[in-house]
């Protein structure tokens, strides 16, 4: 299945019972909480009504894309954490019965269903039914003979699955095809012995038969078929009344038909079968707005109540990428140079940008359809676009990106500031300006004045005070972490730059100070 939009380095970026040792499934006791952890949250938080003033305009764009790329039909949506603030159509969804498209239109989504099958992965992983690290073949035992292509290559486990570091070909446009293949032809495949392009854990290439396997293993684990379990386990409970496996099941007058493109002819529509696991989920914008705010909803860290169908720590290793590159000739919005990191994740194309702009999306393709998400975890946004024609991306998302980071003052969430951080930060600036032996004793760590002893911190520090003249107040700790930050000093005639690290001991104490003037 084709991915349309930025997932990847070069296309990417566009677009039994065993315990995981990287995931503790089942305490034995309940965990203990310091109490100390500050959460990150937004200043003066305006990020909605930002993004509403936007609407018309991108109404605008959307609707000369379309005439541009000749697409019947489009439906988008923006949510701001868990709320819809921007949703709209344009076109239509059946050019011959002349069907206007909404945000309540169903469209295939092509492999944007994959997140929802690592989704299932994870949950299977989180019950204890399953391990990352298991080999496949132990959950397929038909994958038990496969010939590899080195001596030393690895047994594919699930992760390799879910990371396309299985080695196995890209399968685009062929894997498009199979959507409707039934179980057996799958199971055959890998009794006859899939061929390899990589050895398994060498390097990342896209694979839909990749996903499709783990469809299948999700079924064999689960004892149900894989989209029961999903519907069952993700969709329902996240509210999901309007997405289908089957386009048959779409209710009449809401099925977006898919169109070639230029000529616009009608494009088959695929019934649903074992490589549903890859790009089966047909839904509508409404619905998936629902979807992408769960996993907006892993962001920040926090001790709030979970509220499922996943934990928000296995949302959060979802979006970690794997096998990571460098796309050094990328450009930004403004289409000046902009080295862009990224790689996949579990169903999910991950990248940060020269601006510290950090991405999680997905796009998908098939014969009749173009769709694409992305959502950024510091700013607690999500997009969504779904479009009817062959392959075809479904917006203009540099126009967009211009519009949301180059006219909009979008900020990151700003890190929490701990309580033990703010109390040594006020301690600190007290031995900084009495240099007190008794308060040293109380707040720096064993090695801080083996490492500099007092005389030399104190011959570095005073010329820095003299010429900065009488401290008159301190700037705002502005935190790295928990337990690392910077503030500044504010004299009569200079400002110093103060910057300390706590150690991990229980009682965290000062093991760095640096006092500066720049």
């Amino acid at each position: 299945m084709k991915i349309i939009g930025a997932l990847s380095i070069s296309a990417l970026l566009l677009f039994g019972c065993k315990n995981d040792p990287e995931m503790p499934l089942v305490p034995t006791a309940p965990m203990a909480i310091s109490g100390n952890f500050a959460t990150d949250s937004f200043d003066g938080d305006d990020r909605a009504a930002q993004i509403r003033s936007l609407a018309p305009r991108l109404h605008e764009l959307f609707e000369t894309y379309a005439r541009e790329k000749n697409i019947p039909g489009i439906a988008y949506g923006i949510v701001v954490d868990g709320q819809l603030v921007v949703d709209s159509a344009l076109g239509v969804i059946d050019r011959e019965a002349g069907i206007a498209a909404t945000t309540t239109s169903a469209f295939r989504i092509a492999s944007m269903t994959k997140s929802f099958t690592a989704m299932g992965i994870m949950k299977l992983v989180e019950d204890g039914k399953l391990s990352l690290h298991d080999p496949a073949a132990d959950h397929i035992p038909e994958m038990a003979g496969i010939p590899y292509p080195t001596s030393d290559s690895p047994p594919i486990t699930v992760e390799h699955l879910l990371t396309m570091t299985a080695g196995f070909p890209e399968d685009n446009p062929w894997g498009d095809r199979q959507l409707d293949e039934s179980v057996e032809m799958l199971k055959t495949l890998m009794r006859e012995g899939p061929s390899f392009s990589n050895p398994p854990a060498h390097t990342f290439e896209y694979s839909n038969t990749g996903y499709a396997l783990l469809g299948l293993i999700i079924s064999n684990v689960s004892g149900r078929p894989y989209q029961e379990y999903i519907t069952r386990e993700i969709l329902q409970p996240l509210g999901m009344q309007e997405t289908y496996w089957e386009f048959e099941e779409v209710p009449e007058g809401r099925l977006a038909l898919g169109y070639a493109p230029d000529s616009l002819t009608r494009a088959p529509i695929l019934h649903d079968g074992s490589f549903g696991a890859m790009g089966g989920l047909i839904t509508t914008i409404e619905d998936f707005s629902r979807y992408v705010s769960f996993h907006l909803s892993a962001w920040p860290p926090r001790s709030d109540p979970e509220s499922g169908p996943v934990k928000r720590s296995t949302l959060r290793k979802m979006h970690q990428p794997q096998y990571a590159g460098l796309a050094a000739n990328a450009k930004d919005w403004n289409n000046e140079p902009c080295p862009v990191v990224g790689g996949y994740g579990y169903g999910l194309g991950i990248s940060e940008n020269c601006h510290g702009t950090r991405r999680v999306s997905h796009g998908g393709a098939l014969p009749g359809f173009g769709s694409n998400y992305v959502f950024y975890p510091d700013l607690g946004i999500g997009l969504m676009a779904f479009c009817n024609v062959t392959y075809t991306s479904p917006w203009p998302y540099r126009e967009i990106e211009k519009l949301l980071f180059g006219e909009l003052d979008l900020q990151p969430r700003q890190t929490g500031v701990s309580e033990i951080l703010e109390t040594r930060q006020a301690q600190a600036v007290e031995w900084i300006l009495e240099g007190d032996a008794s308060l040293a004793n109380e707040i720096m760590a064993e090695n801080f004045f083996p490492d500099e002893d007092r005389e030399r911190r104190m011959e570095r520090i005073r010329p820095l005070l003299e010429a900065a003249g009488p401290i008159l107040g301190t700037g705002r700790m502005e935190p790295r972490n928990q337990l690392r930050g910077g503030f500044d000093l504010y004299g009569a005639r200079d400002t110093l730059r103060v910057f300390i690290t706590l150690s991990p001991e229980p009682d965290p104490k000062i093991q760095y100070l640096e006092v500066s003037n720049e």
